[in-house]
């Protein structure tokens, strides 16, 4: 495993940018906005998991994995600074080349790679944040109806379309690492699945998800993950048990954050979570085929 270069801590790390450069504003999420292009970089709003995600963007950068920002440090304005992975990165809604079944493959290539460079790190402090920082989950105080299972590894946790970089067809970087934090690969899997097969109920497919094959998708991208039997024989009950969790996470968020999360709670996500699950439960056993 490569070594890459070892910084001053993030929390020290500062980022002067003597060239005037003009400031591009950069496609908004769903919860963060004021995210703007500088030259060669990228410039975010310093958030409270910021340097959580830092430390572990230095633990890529260390190992070598070649397919996420580096920290830089903070701007003069008190803005997080990361380099730019340049690429395409499908809209939202996203645009019909995003459906490729090559790129999906790929994004399960990028996401096996991305456990493999996560593993062993923070794993000596029981996957806690560093001090002065959090994860994002736990941000949010929230009783769970089931309690989250013992994490594995570190990892990005948000690997929707709108997060992938792309070139030549193929996914090669992930962007915006704010909900990154504990985990399991399973889990991670299956957040990926969500967005890019997608699991959803047919009324919430949108153009152009809409003409999809969800069984093939759901292989093809469980086959390039390179997912063991027994991962792919839980994979679908952890979605249908995670279903109240999520239910739970959002409006959690929405209460206590507003913002982008109040605005998807009141477009109706609590209710598309609902009925993914009634979805995952009616198609399991044709699902569960499509994965052996």
């Amino acid at each position: 495993m490569s070594t890459g270069p070892r910084r001053e801590p993030p929390h020290s790390r500062r980022y002067h940018e003597t060239a005037t450069q003009p400031e591009l504003r950069l496609p908004a999420g769903d919860v963060t906005e004021g995210v703007v292009r500088v030259g060669d970089t990228v410039r975010r709003p310093h958030q409270p998991q910021s340097l959580a995600v830092a430390e572990y963007l230095d633990h890529l950068e260390r190992v070598g994995f070649p397919g996420s920002p580096r920290y830089l440090g903070r701007d003069d304005s008190g803005r997080d600074v990361l380099t730019f992975l340049p690429g395409h990165v499908p809209g939202d809604p996203v645009e019909p080349w995003a459906t490729d079944e090559r790129l999906l493959t790929s994004v399960g290539r990028l996401l096996r790679a991305l456990h493999t460079a996560s593993a062993g790190f923070a794993a000596d402090r029981g996957f806690a944040a560093p001090a002065g920082s959090t994860w994002r989950r736990d941000l949010v105080p929230v009783h769970l109806p089931a309690p989250e299972p013992q994490p594995e590894l570190v990892s990005h946790l948000d690997v929707t379309p709108q997060n992938v970089v792309v070139r030549d067809g193929e996914a090669v970087g992930l962007v915006d690492f704010d909900l990154a934090g504990p985990t399991t690969r399973l889990t991670d899997l299956y957040n990926t699945a969500m967005h890019w097969v997608p699991l959803c109920a047919p009324e919430d497919l949108r153009p152009p998800w809409d003409v999809v094959d969800q069984l093939s998708r759901l292989r093809a991208l469980v086959d390039a993950y390179g997912a063991t039997s027994g991962e792919r024989s839980s994979l679908l009950d952890l979605g249908i048990a995670r279903a109240d969790v999520s239910w739970e996470r959002m409006r959690a968020s929405a209460e206590q954050l507003g913002g982008g999360w109040a605005r998807m709670w009141r477009a109706g996500v609590g209710d598309m979570i609902l009925r993914r699950k009634r979805w995952l439960v009616s198609r399991r056993a044709e699902l569960a085929a499509a994965l052996v």
